[in-house]
């Protein structure tokens, strides 16, 4: 496990997110956190980050995290040592869910942005449990932190997301693709869907999971990422 490991947060999300393996792995590999807040476009993301990563590392991306990973991964194969999406898609948005975000932004501006990531963030996306609201305060907290005007870039670079589906499938190195059982945001057949575009990919369900598998069993988490980390760079 030599390579850096750069994790990337979900919409409206900061270290916090990753806080669990943070605190657990960083003792045996070097952690970098790289914010996808700049630009309102994924490739503008993704650009702007390749100039401060380093030169070669691995790449663990939640929702538009995973977004931008596979960016990364389309731009600079030869960089990335390995790639884990977590609760995240290879498809475009549809028009459909689109133009459902324009309402979003217009509240968000409007100084409602508690109220659109409530919305957002709603306990059904969650697995049930005591922790539930506790873990929805965490992400408007995060939201808040961050401001409206990251929501907008961030909405407005969902809007415009294109199909990644040929990047995945020549993806030739170690991926992990790992959701929660109860994530409805972006289902389990959705990884399924993902894991079989990408050769040897392994795919990890937790069963006690939504969309926020790092904090809502960071533990099992953890673990699927290190043994992740610790698999052979040359596939077989």
């Amino acid at each position: 496990m030599s390579e850096p490991l750069v994790l990337l947060p979900g919409m409206m999300c900061d270290a916090r997110l990753f806080g669990p393996q943070i605190a657990e792995l960083s003792a045996e590999m070097t952690l970098v956190l790289a914010p996808v807040i700049r630009g309102e476009r994924i490739e503008e993301i993704a650009s702007g980050l390749l100039d401060s990563l380093p030169k070669r590392f691995a790449l663990a991306g939640h929702g538009l995290g995973g977004v931008v990973a596979m960016e990364l991964l389309r731009r600079a194969p030869d960089r990335i040592t390995r790639i884990a999406l977590i609760d995240s898609s290879p498809l475009a948005e549809t028009p459909v869910m689109a133009a459902a975000r324009e309402a979003q932004i217009v509240k968000a501006r409007s100084g409602r942005l508690a109220e659109v990531m409530r919305a957002d963030v709603d306990l059904w996306r969650l697995a049930p449990g005591s922790r539930r609201e506790a873990l929805q305060d965490l992400l408007v907290e995060m939201a808040e932190t961050l401001g409206p005007e990251v929501y907008v870039r961030q909405s407005r670079a969902l809007q415009r997301s294109k199909d990644q589906q040929a990047t995945m499938r020549k993806c030739r190195v170690p991926a992990l693709v790992l959701c929660g059982a109860h994530d409805r945001v972006t289902p389990v057949k959705r990884h399924a869907f993902l894991a079989e575009l990408i050769p040897y990919a392994r795919l990890e369900v937790l069963e006690g999971s939504g969309y926020l598998p790092m904090l809502e069993q960071p533990e099992e988490t953890t673990a699927a990422l290190r043994a992740w980390m610790r698999q052979p760079l040359v596939l077989r």
